[in-house]
């Protein structure tokens, strides 16, 4: 533990405690707004269905939307691009407020949930990148590296246990709009603190977080590919060799689907939480549930820290995959509070591991010039899974209760862990045998 608490002291002083404090409070109104949305406009306008459609075009505006921020983060730098987006937003967010108050029909209300959606500035992704590229340049080793992404993970699995509670707070004492209030300010103030950061300008602006990387050769083969690591999974070349513009290898594509799963179990989780509640006649108690689920899964995303590092990333996706499938059998056989309590919070201690292991996995694989596409696409990837999963869970849910909607989460830790075993199945087939290895001529 004391090693642990040293590590994340130089994580700390890679940009000093403002930077994790204005991310922290700049990346809430993601958490706030998908169920603010849904809450003021279900009170304002009167219709469930229209809150789904707003919160469905606020989640796909995001889906879409973060990618391309995060290219453009990538190639003209972060301070422009998070200034933009972070005042866009907030004016989005408070015309959201404005038009709901004002009982305006479906189509405004969804297309201003779309834009909202579309403009959230990736604070998350983009903390991870800089974060990446001030351990890079202080020379950071990759258990450095892997503890810093656990605690950009923790601040995101607090924010989106605290972000739901302070919207159910604002709605209990006063009123849905008052927490999308506060989001649009703290877009709009702390997202301009965190663009405006001095680290802001430690990453270059065509090369990524690694130094220019004009002129350096392209990629081998192997190294394009899943097996892109080391085949003990730790860095197997030096990240300023990949070029900026290289194509992402095809494991990338497999850590995408992963996390996009991941965000299917959320939102299943989510919807057969709210059925079993609602059954039980205690609804109030649903928010209380997640909330635990996710302070256990933050707990379990500092505790990466205390991981040996001679295992792997590849070794801890494989774990993370069959612990995800093992700890959510039991959600279809909770009948009560009492037993939903002890299964989600156990459930909880696979989820931050999983993430985390996708970033650093990603980190290490992809060109420098596209890192933060790439962690923004991963963020990305979970929204758009939970916004489907709620959709489709939630109709299950409803028509055969709520073992049919904790069904789909076992489904899609089954799928993931399909996806990490085919990587790695996949990886050893590239790794070069011995004799295949030996130089010619070498009497083999």
């Amino acid at each position: 533990m004391i090693a642990a608490t040293a590590t994340y002291r130089r994580v700390m002083a890679l940009s000093g405690p403002l930077l994790p404090v204005v991310s922290f409070l700049g990346r809430l109104p993601t958490a706030m707004c998908q169920l603010g949305s849904l809450l003021l406009v279900a009170q304002t306008s009167g219709s469930l269905a229209t809150a789904g459609l707003v919160g469905g075009a606020l989640a796909a505006g995001q889906t879409v939307g973060g990618p391309l921020l995060g290219r453009l983060a990538d190639r003209h730098g972060q301070r422009t691009v998070v200034l933009a987006a972070c005042w866009f937003d907030a004016f989005a967010v408070a015309a959201l407020v404005a038009a709901a108050l004002a009982r305006a029909g479906t189509l405004p209300l969804t297309l201003i949930g779309l834009l909202a959606g579309a403009a959230v500035p990736q604070i998350g992704p983009l903390a991870r990148t800089r974060l990446v590229a001030l351990a890079h340049r202080a020379g950071a080793d990759d258990r450095l590296i892997n503890t810093a992404l656990s605690f950009e993970g923790t601040l995101d699995e607090t924010s989106f246990v605290l972000g739901p509670a302070l919207v159910g707070l604002s709605a209990t004492v006063a009123h849905p709009a008052v927490a999308l209030a506060l989001a649009a300010l703290l877009l709009a103030v702390c997202g301009s603190a965190f663009a405006l950061h001095p680290t802001a300008t430690v990453l270059h602006p065509r090369a990524g977080a690694r130094g220019s990387t004009t002129g350096a050769p392209r990629p081998t083969a192997a190294s394009e590919g899943p097996s892109a690591p080391a085949p003990d999974g730790r860095r197997a070349k030096p990240p300023e060799a990949r070029p900026a513009h290289a194509r992402m290898p095809r494991a990338v594509h497999a850590m995408r689907a992963s996390m996009a799963l991941q965000g299917v179990i959320f939102g299943a989780c989510q919807s057969g939480i709210t059925a079993l509640t609602e059954r039980l006649h205690q609804p109030a108690q649903a928010g209380l549930v997640y909330a635990a689920m996710g302070a256990m899964s933050a707990v379990a995303g500092l505790a990466l820290a205390l991981v040996p590092a001679r295992i792997t990333l590849p070794t801890r996706w494989r774990a993370a995959a069959v612990a995800l499938v093992v700890l959510s059998v039991p959600l279809l056989f909770v009948r009560s509070l009492g037993a939903l309590y002890p299964v989600v919070v156990v459930l909880g201690v696979a989820f931050a591991p999983h993430l985390i292991t996708l970033f650093g996995l990603t980190e290490r694989l992809v060109p420098a010039g596209r890192l933060a596409e790439s962690m923004a696409f991963l963020t990305s990837a979970v929204v758009g899974g939970q916004a489907l999963a709620l959709a489709a869970a939630g109709r299950l849910a409803e028509a055969h209760g709520p073992s049919a909607a904790f069904a789909v989460a076992v489904g899609a830790a089954v799928l993931i862990l399909c996806l990490a075993l085919g990587e790695a199945a996949r990886r050893q087939a590239a790794t070069p045998t011995p004799a295949a290895a030996a130089p010619a001529g070498s009497g083999r």
